[in-house]
């Protein structure tokens, strides 16, 4: 029996949809056991959808006064660590997000365990996991030595499959006090709101072609209709259009979203690198000769002015209905 736990992630009180294709990836190993942990001081409220839909056999509040905020991620993941002793598990998953790659690299650390971020695919039977190398050129697979491995799964590229299963809940307290070395105490919201970039489902991000700051808020505008993040490109970046925050590509985030609508983005190989991961990708741009045509599964030859508001309209009229 492998044995494999799953770090559960909220956001404003609900389970991250990435999650769940954590969950599947877990799930893909023969005869595996499923440990959901929840930092959190109850289990209930995030029992019925980890119970109702994704199979897990038990799922874990790890506890205590450290849990609230100001949280403490050293203490997090000291509590974290005690739990993959003490259910002996094989693995310990979670998202490759900016809370998941900080938390599951100090657990790494903590029990000197194998740590690979950001996992495209996971072998559990041959212990082999594959990410991708030199910003997405290559895909390098990794045989993993010795246990528990420690994996980020990186947002999105996992499907959800469904395996409804009688889940049971425990809470569980690691002996740890309470330590001052490190506490959040307080989280701001970046300057491009709306969804975490690297999670989302669904990402319109926009080039240099926009040509002002002021003008992403078309962007902004549709993406508030379809629940989108907004990305944008190096190009757009570097003339003052939006915040590294928003920056897609080689040297920004990596999204894996189920749509991709690039606007006015001419498709560089940088660019490409960042959003390659996408399961559908829609490029609307009036230059015929631009790379993303090359690249994308659904071209829209266009002003982005003009298709991206009228975009926005029928999203909206739809939504209405």
């Amino acid at each position: 029996m492998t044995r494999i736990g799953v770090l559960i992630e909220e956001t404003g009180g609900a389970i991250k949809k990435a999650v769940f294709g954590a969950i599947s990836a877990a799930r893909q190993a023969e005869q595996s056991e499923v440990y959901a942990f929840i930092l959190a001081d109850n289990a209930d409220s995030s029992r019925l959808p980890l119970q109702n839909n994704y199979g897990v056999e038990k799922i874990v509040a790890v506890a205590g006064p450290w849990i609230n905020t100001p949280a403490s991620p050293d203490l997090q993941a000291r509590a974290l660590s005690c739990a993959v002793d003490d259910f002996r598990l094989d693995a310990l998953l979670g998202l490759a997000s900016a809370a998941g790659k900080d938390l599951l690299a100090r657990v790494a650390s903590l029990i000197c365990a194998p740590l690979v971020l950001d996992c495209l695919e996971v072998d559990f039977s041959r212990v082999v996991v594959k990410k991708s190398h030199f910003s997405g050129r290559t895909t390098a697979a990794l045989q993993l030595k010795g246990r528990p491995w420690i994996l980020g799964i990186r947002p999105n590229v996992f499907p959800e499959v469904i395996a409804p299963r009688e889940a049971e809940v425990l809470t569980y307290q690691p002996p740890l006090q309470a330590s001052k070395k490190l506490a959040i105490k307080e989280i701001r919201q970046g300057a491009a709101g709306g969804p975490d970039l690297s999670e989302a489902e669904i990402v319109i991000s926009g080039g240099r072609a926009l040509g002002s700051a002021d003008n992403f808020r078309i962007l902004k505008e549709c993406a508030s209709v379809l629940g989108a993040a907004v990305g944008a490109s190096r190009a757009a970046v570097d003339a003052g259009f939006a915040p590294h925050a928003m920056q897609v590509g080689q040297t920004g985030k990596t999204v894996s979203p189920r749509l991709y609508l690039a606007c006015g983005i001419s498709g560089s190989v940088q660019h490409f690198a960042g959003m390659k991961t996408a399961k559908c990708i829609v490029a609307i741009n009036n230059d015929p000769e631009a790379p993303i045509f090359g690249k994308c599964d659904y071209g829209l030859l266009g002003d982005l002015f003009e298709v991206v508001p009228a975009l926005t309209r029928a999203l909206s009229r739809s939504e209405a209905k």
